[in-house]
């Protein structure tokens, strides 16, 4: 039998639950290089981070002007995932695409 009561039991589980947080988000990053073309960086940004073809042109642009964009905003894992995709993907095509994660 345990001494501690039902109402020691009960803080304790609170206090646990009080402890576990939902993983941070993190943004994505596309870095801008002088041999990936404006057309694959659109490519990328509709087919791995699902932007619509307006959006993902205007994220290239502030790639190319501004040497970085943000390609989206994902929980660590996923984000993590995505740079593999994209790093992949990009040598899959003989590019040199830069993808990193940064967090929010």
């Amino acid at each position: 039998m345990s001494d501690a009561t039902p109402n020691t039991r009960r803080s304790t589980d609170t206090r646990v639950l009080d402890e576990v947080r939902p993983p941070r988000a993190c943004r994505v990053l596309l870095h801008n290089d002088h041999y990936t073309t404006m057309d694959f960086v659109v490519r990328i940004l509709m087919t791995v981070f699902h932007h619509s073809a307006a959006g993902a042109e205007r994220i290239m642009l502030a790639v190319h002007r501004e040497g970085i964009g943000v390609a989206g905003v994902f929980p660590p894992q996923i984000a993590e995932t995505k740079v593999a995709l994209v790093h992949r993907t990009a040598r899959e095509h003989g590019y040199p695409l830069r993808c990193s994660i940064e967090p929010e």
